[in-house]
């Protein structure tokens, strides 16, 4: 999804005998849709009569090179890189021509002002050098986003301190925000916003389109005697392109944390009806929207950990990564609302009636063979689903499978999950139950501990395990306890009599100590648990004793070493002598 923009566009030379001014606006196609809508204006200065051919090639280059940045740079590092490009291009070729004089003795040289802006997702990234402007119109509000880099507010003044092409070391300025629907930006020259006044600037944006206010701004400014050339380009946000997890980063840094809510308190149009859980990190509300009467899950961090940027970081990615994997198809996860215009930083979920399985499990609730298999097999889509997106959820166990009052079955809680984009501290956190994870998370090779979807199936089929027997196939684990491992777990049949033997073969499959006996993908055990009866797996191979125990041999060849000395100290102490 993009932005949904209306863009306006008026460029005059006024008096002036050339156009100096130059602005464009480049649009993604659409496999560059991550990168947004770059905008720009550019003022070019007269030395020699050159600040055209730097305002063109300046705003030219940066729309068309925009695009070929990587995407996984970070916006102002795209910009500052391709901004510190054409200026070091602009000042090679004015320091040449500076060595050729023309007939009057005047150097030429190519220099200009520079303003862009870049929309993505929900924020923008701005970039200023000189005295063209940016303005954002929101709710009535006109908020001018730059500084004039010149030496004074007076005419007499006006000299540039900075520019494209002036020198070797160019600053820009950078600025990020938040992007509302709604909001317009104004980027002028100062053909224009140096004749008009704020006031009568902000009335003119905001009249008609984005092509009528950008006509009327630059109407406007010649006719109230302007001077110089007057340039106006003018954004409308009609509908914002997807949230990024830098958008949702940013709010995570820049918004407080609510204090602990009570009951009937009213955040952002939401009413609290009940806090459901505390653990010193987090707390999740119930709440209802009073617009349309929804009730959702309000999670955010526990006023202890709010000044925690590690914990901001996490959630933020929990939201984000939540938002993006439930955006078309929320079947078996649990949908995550985008926030926008949020006062306080938080997560907002659908709110399911119903109860956990490890609610259920712990009551003692018992569920048939077949539901079992039912509920296990909408379990592993939702589950796949997420593989599919290129997430490992790390925490897949009964308490986070949660049974709706709507029927569904629905995976729970991507606080600990990877996507790839998770940031280096929830990376590097050994998360997850130590009884579901996998007996290789413990080893100390890190090529060898490294979470991969199998690490899901592993711990669904741990969960699998105890949903049919109640019990868990290798006991309660404690964090590197790896000796538990070191034997096969009981087949479910064994432990309840009505698990079916090719029931038992998948869950003793998804269980195998060893990682190559395992299930590799969701589908392949959603393929086992569908087929059934009807294509039965084959029974998996016992572990034999070595894989159990890698010392087994070592301790064998002890015990029958201690027993010939045994033996031999008997005989040298007790048997006669010839």
């Amino acid at each position: 999804m993009s932005f949904d923009l209306d863009v306006g566009f008026a460029s005059l030379r006024g008096p002036r005998s050339v156009l100096e001014d130059h602005a464009g606006v480049g649009q993604p196609a659409p496999h560059e849709e991550a990168w947004g809508v770059i905008a720009a204006l550019a003022d070019g200065v007269s030395a020699g009569g050159l600040g055209r051919e730097a305002a063109q090639t300046t705003v030219e280059s940066l729309l068309r090179d925009y695009y070929a940045t990587p995407a996984t740079w970070d916006t102002t590092v795209a910009l500052d890189r391709l901004i510190a490009a054409q200026n070091a291009w602009l000042v090679d070729h004015n320091r040449r021509r500076q060595a050729v004089r023309d007939t009057q003795g005047r150097g030429a040289a190519s220099m200009t002002t520079l303003t862009a802006i870049v929309l993505r997702g929900h924020g923008y990234t701005l970039a200023h050098v000189g005295d063209t402007r940016a303005y954002l119109l929101r709710a009535g509000e006109c908020t001018p986003l730059t500084q004039d880099h010149t030496l004074g507010q007076f005419e007499f003044q006006n000299g540039l301190t900075r520019a494209v092409g002036l020198d070797d070391a160019l600053r820009v300025d950078y600025l990020e925000g938040d992007v509302q629907i709604g909001d317009t930006f104004v980027l002028t020259s100062d053909g224009v916003h140096g004749v008009l006044k704020h006031a009568a600037l902000q009335a003119l944006a905001a009249l008609g389109s984005a092509q009528e206010a950008s006509d009327a701004l630059v109407a406007k400014a010649l006719s109230s005697n302007g001077r110089d050339n007057a340039t106006a380009l003018v954004i409308r946000v009609k509908g914002l392109a997807a949230a990024r997890l830098e958008d949702a980063e940013r709010q995570g840094r820049q918004l407080p944390v609510a204090s602990k809510l009570q009951v009937g308190d009213v955040v952002d149009g939401m009413r609290v009806e009940a806090c459901v859980f505390a653990n010193g990190v987090h707390r999740l509300y119930k709440v209802r929207r009073l617009d349309d009467g929804a009730v959702l899950a309000l999670k955010t961090l526990h006023e202890a950990r709010a000044s925690d940027p590690e914990e901001r970081a996490m959630l933020a990615h929990e939201a984000w990564l939540g938002a993006r994997v439930t955006e078309r198809d929320a079947r078996g996860l649990v949908r995550v609302h985008e926030t926008q215009d949020a006062t306080c930083f938080y997560a907002l979920f659908d709110w399911h009636n119903g109860q956990t399985l490890g609610d259920m499990l712990n009551a003692k609730q018992q569920f048939s063979v077949a539901e079992v298999v039912d509920a296990a097999t909408n379990v592993v889509r939702a589950l796949g689903r997420l593989h599919q997106f290129g997430v490992v959820h790390r925490d897949i166990k009964p308490d986070n499978i949660h049974l709706g009052d709507d029927g569904q079955w629905r995976l729970l809680d991507l606080g600990v999950a990877l996507s790839g984009k998770e940031p280096e501290s929830l990376r590097v956190l050994h998360a997850g139950t130590p009884s579901y994870m996998n007996p290789e998370q413990w080893e100390d090779d890190p090529a060898v501990a490294r979470v991969t979807p199998q690490s899901d199936l592993f711990a669904l089929g741990v969960t699998l395990y105890q949903w049919l027997t109640g019990r868990l196939p290798y006991g309660e684990i404690e964090p590197y306890q790896i000796g538990r491992y070191r034997r096969d777990p009981v087949p479910p049949s064994r432990l309840r009599p009505d698990v079916p033997i090719w029931l038992d073969h998948v869950v003793m499959k998804a269980v195998a100590r060893d990682v190559r006996q395992r299930f590799e993908t969701a589908e392949e055990l959603l393929l086992a648990l569908e087929r059934g009866a009807s294509r039965p797996l084959s029974a998996p191979l016992s572990t034999p004793l070595l894989g159990r125990d890698p010392v087994a041999m070592w301790k064998i060849a002890l015990t029958v070493s201690l027993l010939f000395n045994l033996l031999l100290v008997y005989w040298l102490v007790f048997l006669p002598r010839g």
